[in-house]
């Protein structure tokens, strides 16, 4: 919980990076939240209010954690431009997303990974 929570409270930290775990654990987190909200809407007979009020307010922090992942893999942010793609467009995120940062500096900024260790 507390990397979905850095992620919500740095919701306009569009520059830096972000390490797999953070990006993956906020994207389960994400996932999570959304099928609870669908299980109630459905309850509640609401047709999808709560989830798209949800997905409303998680724009920007997805928006950011999506920029620094690619930071952290060396790529600009404009990458994320290729989900637009049908198909395509989202397995190669999804490959960006899980693939491993660069492991010194870069023109984003220090490893992530090297950061949390001192």
């Amino acid at each position: 919980m507390d990397w979905y929570l850095a992620v919500v409270k740095n919701y306009v930290g569009f520059s830096g990076r972000a390490r797999r775990q953070e990006f993956w654990m906020f994207a389960l987190f994400n996932i999570i939240i959304s099928v609870v909200l669908a299980i109630v809407d459905g309850i509640a007979g609401t047709s999808g209010l709560l989830g798209g009020l949800y997905s409303l307010a998680v724009l920007l922090p997805s928006l950011a954690v999506g920029f620094r992942r690619l930071h952290d893999t060396g790529r600009s942010a404009w990458w994320l431009l290729i989900g637009l793609v049908p198909v395509v467009g989202p397995i190669v995120l999804i490959v960006f997303a899980a693939s491993e940062g660069q492991p010194g500096d870069n023109q984003y900024g220090p490893n992530p990974k090297l950061v949390a260790q001192v």
